[in-house]
């Protein structure tokens, strides 16, 4: 334990010392909070089920440090809901009191919304989130550390943090149970265009900042489109003029041998 405190401490250093390292660049290793400071702007419902966890109450409370944190993901997280599968039923309930709301009857909440809230109430360091979502052992790790970003950094920042990470190919099933598989850039794009989060909300986003977000992802698609079609015309216009070629190339060989 103190030599997992002794290396936060070095990070910690280095990264003041760089003025900030990954996501979002040239600012302090120390991370904002955006909304309330104490529930991460969990629902209350996942939250009280989170705090009177056997797991977050007894287990997790040995826990001090990040590295330590990081570990209990790779071993124990599996998905990325907020509920284990089939421990919550919301059948029949309806408007605020339905699945997506969040709202009702609690059930068994995940290791991972559990591990997500443990590494909110040990401050992590602008480094360490960047550890988190690029960690190459678990994708599991990464969505636990693009959920932090979601629900708890600011608004205005959402698309510096995500946007490098909207086409990355690494695979990941978030669903309790498997059934939903898809990329890290497909749950980043959720993150950044939806609220609801199989059976919870995230934190809404302004709608100014709504606005630009999805603006900047119209652009940034209409972008790679046109990439792909400059990419293409190269390619044909390159077979082309091979074609064109190969018929001087093999006349040439032919008035050789004639010689």
């Amino acid at each position: 334990m103190a030599e997992d405190q002794e290396m936060d401490m070095g990070d910690d250093l280095e990264a003041i010392m760089l003025g900030g390292v990954g996501g979002v660049k040239k600012k302090g290793n120390i991370l904002p909070v955006w909304g309330n400071e104490k529930t991460m702007n969990l629902n209350n419902m996942v939250l009280t089920n989170i705090l009177q966890s056997p797991y977050y109450k007894v287990h997790l409370a040995e826990i001090r440090t990040y590295h330590e944190v990081l570990d209990q993901i790779y071993n124990h997280v599996n998905h990325l809901e907020p509920w284990e599968r089939g421990s919550r039923k919301t059948s029949g309930q309806i408007g605020m009191c339905g699945g997506v709301r969040g709202v009702g009857t609690g059930g068994i909440v995940s290791s991972a919304f559990c591990l997500l809230y443990k590494l909110f109430t040990l401050k992590i360091t602008r480094k360490q989130l960047n550890g988190l979502i690029n960690h190459e052992d678990s994708p599991y790790i990464r969505g636990i550390g693009f959920m932090y970003i979601r629900f708890c950094q600011p608004p205005a920042d959402l698309w510096e943090w995500l946007e490098p990470y909207l086409d990355d190919p690494e695979e990941v099933d978030p669903k309790a149970g498997t059934g939903d598989p898809m990329t890290i850039g497909m749950v980043v794009q959720q993150l950044l265009t939806r609220l609801d989060w199989y059976g919870t909300l995230f934190p809404r986003i302004p709608v100014p900042i709504q606005k630009q977000i999805d603006q900047k992802l119209k652009d940034k698609r209409r972008d790679q489109q046109n990439e792909r079609f400059a990419r293409r015309n190269e390619d044909d216009a390159r077979r082309e003029q091979m074609r064109r070629q190969s018929p001087d190339k093999d006349n040439r060989r032919r008035s050789v041998e004639m010689r």
